[in-house]
């Protein structure tokens, strides 16, 4: 599984240490230093089932800053697309994909039911 995060991020590390005390084996990537592309992002939205928008990190300063909330809904899914692939930061962390799952946020609940409970 590919475990993609910001290290400086509170929920990031929560979900770091999950999958560690868990021994649930992953490669790391540091979302800031080696962003996702535009084509695993699509790729990512596919096998999610989720909405585009949980793909956004609501919470964070470009999206803020950006006007995003009102921006958002009048843009075109590729618009949308080449947005979060513009920078590392857009992009809601952490996000853990495997073969036939992309969870995307930690929610401990969510992340057990997938990885625990098969």
């Amino acid at each position: 599984m590919l475990f993609i995060c910001y290290p400086k991020c509170s929920t990031c590390q929560k979900a770091l240490k999950w999958l560690d005390e868990n021994k649930i084996p992953f490669e790391f990537r540091d979302i800031k230093e080696d962003r996702p592309t535009r084509g695993e992002l699509v790729a990512w939205h596919a096998k999610s089932d989720l909405p585009l928008k949980r793909f956004f990190n609501t919470s964070g300063r470009l999206y803020r800053a950006g006007g995003l909330a009102d921006r958002l809904p009048e843009m075109t899914e590729a618009g949308q697309f080449n947005l979060l692939s513009s920078d590392g930061m857009m992009v809601k962390r952490p996000i853990l994909i495997g073969d036939d799952f992309v969870l995307v946020g930690f929610r401990e609940e969510e992340w057990a039911e997938k990885l625990l409970y098969v």
